[in-house]
């Protein structure tokens, strides 16, 4: 389950950090995003394309920001540096939703054996709470943005964020012994996997997040944004499954498109 002590001193982190940047009188920003999950687990196998397609979900998150460029206690352009002209403080509370399935070649119509109706059988869901910070940078002018000096800004992003993550596992696999949907019992898994590979356990963790997106200036108090994220987890349990085979070896990740209506508050 969630830990409550862990939850609560980022949350206390990034409520301080944000309070001690709105102290200096910097403008803030928040919106809302959504938009399609590429959830990559070890579902499936790597790099196969029906796997890298298929297992796809949905995501909606709540952002702030700090801009660094505009002093809200004067309603004027801060001191002309490089580092508040070009970067903004981004806080984020979202939720990703991923069912899973395994795809590609090994569960194809044309194989028969019990490894793959158990594999067909098995299914999944990856359920995530995140909350946490990216630092992002504008190549061109955040100020000549702001005064319409062009319509589209692109910004690239990194921070880290913690993740609560609740996944489901299921099974309809009948292995002869009233003992169907039961997954706490190995023999309606894949027999090729370690014990102990199914583990439907809620937790948390940490990840790393990176983007790349734009932003377009709809009027002076708000903007479109598109983002294209990859996030990878320091977890192999995102998705309630770890089978440790060479053809699964990472820990899971995602890649989310989303797009954001973005509102400036002063």
């Amino acid at each position: 389950m969630l830990n409550p002590k862990h939850l609560t001193l980022v949350i206390l982190i990034l409520l301080s950090t944000s309070s001690a940047y709105a102290q200096l009188g910097f403008s803030h920003e928040i919106g809302i995003i959504t938009g399609p999950v590429a959830f990559k687990a070890d579902f499936g196998e790597r790099l196969d394309s029906d796997t890298n397609v298929g297992n796809t979900g949905f995501g909606i998150g709540l952002v702030h920001y700090i801009n660094f460029a505009y002093q809200a206690d004067c309603n004027c352009y801060t001191t002309d540096n490089y580092f508040n002209d070009h970067f903004k403080l981004r806080t984020e509370i979202s939720f990703n939703k991923t069912k899973l399935n395994h795809l590609g070649k090994w569960v194809e119509d044309s194989r028969t054996s019990d490894e793959a109706d158990k594999l067909r059988s098995h299914t999944g869901e990856a359920n995530n709470f995140d909350i946490g910070m990216q630092l992002e940078f504008f190549p061109l002018s955040i100020r000549s943005f702001q005064a319409f000096g062009y319509r589209l800004a692109p910004f690239v992003s990194l921070g880290a964020h913690y993740v609560s993550y609740n996944p489901k596992v299921y099974t309809d696999y009948d292995n002869g012994t009233n003992d169907v949907g039961n997954v706490l019992d190995n023999n309606n898994f894949y027999s090729g996997w370690d014990p102990g590979s199914i583990n439907p356990d809620s937790g948390s963790t940490w990840s790393v997040v990176s983007s790349i997106g734009v932003r377009y200036k709809l009027n002076m108090l708000s903007d479109l944004m598109i983002d294209l994220r990859g996030q990878y987890y320091f977890s192999d349990w995102v998705d309630g499954l770890d089978h440790q085979l060479n053809s699964n070896k990472y820990n899971d990740w995602l890649v989310w498109l989303n797009v954001g209506y973005i509102y400036y508050l002063d």
